[in-house]
Parts: structure tokens; C-alpha cells; sequence
């Protein structure tokens, strides 16, 4: 029975590293299809006469979950609700939040351009979107360094806090 307790602690304690790891590993990814997604929306609003809403659908269908949650939900609140832009785009990022992989600072990043998104004219909303894909360029290249330092040391640490508890138990 003590050999079942501590097979359980260690698979609990690696699984948790695994999955700490894999929030690190998901960061950098997520914000790269968030960044991609703003481009698309700046050809969509400077090279074509898409509405907003429809831009967002069609991204939602090009991207995985959970960003193309962001955009689907964001293109029907526009659609089906009275919210304005600002609103509808800060709606469905409350939405999206808790099932990605984002800090903080992304999420400010995203609000920062939820008020200004249907707003302005092209240009001054190309100008915003190419603000926010720098902001969210270096948040990809700390959320990349952050990978590469942490990723391992976490399951490691993880694995190595769950023999400690196991031999305190025995």
C-alpha cells in the first residue's frame, strides 16, 4: 500500500511539472497566432472593405483554439449584441482568458487594443494594430527566454520535490 502511496506522489508531482511546463511551452505559441491574427486584420482592414465582424469570422476559422476563440467570439458579439467594439472585443477576451496560456502582461496589451479597434480610420488603425505587434513581439521573445531557462528546470524540480515527499512519508 505505501508503494502504490508513492508511485501516486510521483506520478502527481511529474504530472504537474509536465503541465507547468507545457503553459511555458504554450505562451510563445499563442502569441505568435495572436500576432498573426492582428496582420491578417490589417491586410483585411487596409487592402479590403471587410467589416469587422466578418474579418474576426474568418480568422476564427483559421486559428486553433484557444486563440480562434477570441475572434469567433468577438464576431458574433458584434453581430447578435448592441456592445461596440470595445466592449464586444473585451467580452470575449474574458472569454478566452482562462483557457490560455497568457500572463498578464498580453492581456493589458489586448485591452490596450480593444479600445482603440473599430474606432478610427484605416490608417490610424493600421497604426495601432503595428503598435501592438511590437508590444506583443517582445512579449514573444521573453515568453521564448522564459521557455528555454524554465521548461526543464520546473519538471525536474517537480519530480525531485515528489522524492522528497515520498521519502519524508517513509
Amino acid at each position: 500500500m505505501k508503494w502504490a502511496g508513492a508511485m501516486l506522489i510521483l506520478f502527481a508531482s511529474f504530472w504537474i511539472g509536465a503541465e507547468q511546463s507545457k503553459r511555458l511551452n504554450d505562451r510563445p505559441k499563442q502569441i505568435r497566432f495572436i500576432r498573426s491574427a492582428l496582420q491578417s486584420l490589417e491586410a483585411e482592414i487596409m487592402y479590403g472593405s471587410t467589416p469587422l465582424h466578418e474579418s474576426a469570422r474568418k480568422l476564427s476559422e483559421r486559428l486553433p483554439p484557444p486563440i480562434c476563440e477570441l475572434f469567433a467570439s468577438f464576431s458574433e458579439l458584434l453581430t447578435s449584441t448592441e456592445l461596440d467594439a470595445k466592449e464586444a472585443w473585451k467580452e470575449s477576451l474574458a472569454r478566452m482568458w482562462p483557457k490560455t496560456a497568457l500572463a498578464e502582461s498580453e492581456r493589458s496589451i489586448l485591452l490596450e487594443f480593444g479600445e482603440t479597434v473599430g474606432k478610427h480610420d484605416r490608417t490610424i488603425e493600421q497604426k495601432q494594430i503595428l503598435v501592438t505587434l511590437n508590444h506583443l513581439k517582445r512579449q514573444e521573445e521573453e515568453a521564448h527566454e522564459k521557455q528555454k531557462r524554465y521548461g526543464k528546470m520546473i519538471r525536474s524540480l517537480s519530480l525531485m520535490g515528489g522524492l522528497l515527499i515520498v521519502l519524508l512519508l517513509f
